[in-house]
């Protein structure tokens, strides 16, 4: 069976991995690879899942994506607790203004996870943009930064189920121990992991059963 999965940094998750370059403005386009070849690819290539939907499907309802995304050239812009805050101002600001519903988001020095789910009339594409697009204007502005300040495209992993989901909620929260940032998620500042942050509650069909935080600590606020 062939799975949707996506490469990040220093993982693999999944068999085989479907990838997509998106460009604003661009074609995507497709290509797929076998994870017994991923050692090789690893080096050059984040890994972006296809999209199997047509334009008016992509924003026919409501989806939930795991998203990941590089700075330029993997360099360290948000390894500061400034770059890492406005950054995460920038996340709570455009879900504010009902962009997406946030679930689950992690800002690691040189890229960042978001669990999000976006609604009809919304494109993930779209809503990545407010994200980055919100970021680089807000970072040239306050900080100093130049472009550019990502790199192009993004990955995405779109969650089906809930047990998907559980997978994508301890990847995020766990980022930072693997990353050797932090010894313990809640501990790490820039995580909602960390208790006080205000997420957004799964989509019912994406809950276990009997819902509760994977990682065994308190439900996260809605």
């Amino acid at each position: 069976m062939e799975l949707l999965c996506f490469l990040c940094d220093r993982h693999h998750i999944g068999r085989a991995i479907v990838c997509r370059r998106f460009v604003s403005g661009h074609a995507l386009q497709a290509c797929r690879t076998n994870h017994q070849e991923g050692a090789a690819l690893a080096a050059a290539h984040v890994a972006i899942p296809a999209r199997n939907s047509t334009v008016i499907r992509v924003v026919s309802d409501a989806r939930t994506f795991h998203v990941t995304s590089s700075t330029f050239g993997k360099s360290f812009l948000l390894q500061s607790d400034r770059a890492a805050q406005l950054f995460v101002k920038v996340l709570y600001e455009y879900r504010s203004q009902g962009k997406f519903r946030l679930h689950e988001f992690v800002v690691m020095p040189n890229h960042f996870h978001v669990l999000l789910t976006v609604d009809a009339g919304m494109s993930v594409e779209r809503a990545v943009q407010f994200i980055k697009g919100g970021f680089a204007f807000l970072a040239g502005k306050e900080l100093g930064m130049k472009a550019p300040i990502w790199q192009r495209g993004f990955s995405e992993v779109r969650v089906l189920n809930a047990a998907t989901a559980v997978r994508a909620v301890q990847y995020i929260r766990n980022n930072p121990v693997a990353a050797g940032l932090t010894s313990e998620p809640g501990a790490y500042l820039y995580s909602s992991a960390r208790a006080g942050y205000a997420l957004d509650p799964l989509p019912q069909g994406l809950k276990p059963a009997s819902y509760s935080d994977p990682l065994g600590t308190a439900e996260a606020m809605p």
